[in-house]
């Protein structure tokens, strides 16, 4: 890359970043879509999980295709493209008169998803000098997680006033703007297409197959039944489109998932430590509303503001601790990151039946400011060393791990608070209490035995920080 590209890099990145908050925004407006929409046509509530699965699936399974679809076509191609799907699946959204229909809809934005971020991404891991990836990385997490704080806020005030399909047809309005800009900002460049020949389709098929069922297992499991006959299928088809996927990922020309890429330290370890500590704590954000609604039913205050708190913690920790691994070495700044992690969490231990909002605030706020930094060091570290060649691949590939780890730490951590909780307080009301003394107890015990496994997790996690090779030596 020539001095003059390189010192535009900034600039440049301006409308990729500008994909990225069209992307969190609109994801922060329909938050409030699922309640809305199943209310509207009269079904039930326990509907709105398949919503947000629709989503999840695709956002995570399509991303390495999309991203290595990007190697193909260039960055610019895919990242328009994506935008349009994005554009028609809300649009869709706004029409839809049925729960398959929004499935179908939702399912469609979250292909449009999983071709812009990885665009993203490939363009901070290519473009960024190596030693400014850092800031690059905390740029786009502050993006992706400030726009969340304000997006259930803006959406639920459209929606108040004009209604759910009002507030989606405003989105596809901000889609459109969105493609107009990106289309005559980003300059075509001298890149050079590759034959659609060498597209790996069926390690795409599989790899959409194996991980749309992977995140639908815990789900199938929890409301269905472990030993139901859907959840059966649903976890064979899943285990025999995993065989097929390493045996055809072996043999392909140019797999969707880069072996020698995937292979490294620096991808395995961080991946770990994502499901360890990124997963399974962003599950904290729903276990300790539910915590409130079993102890302080009459609380709605920290319903109401949960996840802007523990949002405006990971965008302060993006963009304070994220940039130091820039200048110091990764593993010690990730280190930091999860001892606050560790410190979020630690305060749960201390939560009572009385508890103000003031410590549910610190415990969620200070664990954002933890997951933040975490998120930035681990993009640094996991994508350091892809060349331009793979960028999309790569991208797409953690993006996926990433994407996932927040469905399965909510699949792990949730059921096993809730569970503790119902046990709990059948022994107690077994022994002689008020149901009401029952729920206080078990709340409570059932929230500091959390917090002991969770602290388990952050100790294994940061045994597996100091593993991992040192990043400033390597560049």
């Amino acid at each position: 890359m020539n001095t003059a590209i390189r010192s535009n890099y900034k600039k440049g990145f301006v409308p990729f970043g500008i994909a990225a908050l069209l992307v969190s925004l609109i994801g922060g407006f329909t938050a409030v879509l699922g309640p809305a929409f199943v209310a509207d046509i009269g079904i039930d509530y326990s509907n709105t999980t398949w919503i947000s699965l629709a989503l999840a699936m695709s956002t995570a399974a399509c991303a390495p295709i999309l991203g290595k679809l990007g190697d193909i076509l260039g960055r610019r191609t895919t990242l328009l493209l994506g935008i349009l799907v994005f554009t028609a699946g809300n649009a869709l959204t706004a029409v839809a008169t049925s729960l398959a229909f929004m499935l179908a809809a939702r399912f469609i934005v979250g292909i449009g998803t999983a071709a812009i971020s990885p665009v993203v991404m490939a363009y901070i891991v290519t473009e960024y000098p190596p030693e400014e990836t850092g800031k690059g990385f905390a740029v786009y997490m502050l993006i992706s997680s400030g726009a969340v704080v304000i997006g259930p806020t803006c959406g639920g005030l459209i929606m108040n006033a004009a209604g759910w399909r009002a507030m989606m047809w405003v989105c596809v309005a901000l889609c459109a703007a969105v493609f107009l800009i990106c289309m005559f900002t980003i300059k075509k460049t001298a890149f050079q297409k590759k034959k659609m020949t060498d597209f790996d389709r069926a390690g795409s098929v599989l790899v959409l197959i194996f991980f749309s069922l992977f995140l639908c297992i815990p789900s199938f499991g929890q409301n269905i039944g472990w030993s139901s006959v859907q959840f059966i299928a649903v976890a064979s088809v899943a285990a025999v489109s995993l065989i097929c996927l390493v045996f055809v990922e072996r043999k392909a020309g140019s797999p969707v998932f880069n072996g020698q890429f995937m292979a490294r330290k620096a991808f395995i370890l961080p991946v770990i430590i994502l499901f360890l500590t990124q997963g399974l704590m962003q599950a904290n954000m729903t276990n300790v509303i539910v915590f409130v609604r079993y102890t302080q039913p009459d609380n709605v205050i920290i319903s109401s503001f949960a996840i802007s708190i523990m949002y405006i913690g990971m965008s302060l920790g993006s963009v304070i601790i994220g940039p130091m691994a820039d200048k110091k070495e990764p593993r010690t700044v990730l280190t930091f990151s999860l001892l606050l992690t560790g410190v979020g969490c630690g305060i749960m231990y201390f939560f009572t039946a009385e508890s103000s909002v003031a410590i549910f605030a610190a415990a969620l706020g200070i664990l954002g400011v933890g997951l933040g930094g975490n998120a930035t060091i681990f993009m640094k570290v996991a994508l350091s060393g892809l060349s331009s060649e793979v960028a999309g691949s790569g991208t797409g590939t953690y993006g996926l791990f990433r994407d996932i780890s927040a469905p399965f730490g909510v699949a792990v951590f949730v059921p096993l608070f809730t569970n503790g909780v119902t046990s709990r307080m059948t022994e107690a009301v077994a022994g002689g209490a008020s149901e009401g003394a029952a729920t206080l107890l078990a709340a409570v015990s059932s929230i500091k035995t959390l917090t002991v496994i969770e602290l388990g997790c952050i100790v294994a996690g940061i045994a597996a920080v100091r593993m991992l090779p040192r990043i400033h030596e390597n560049n």
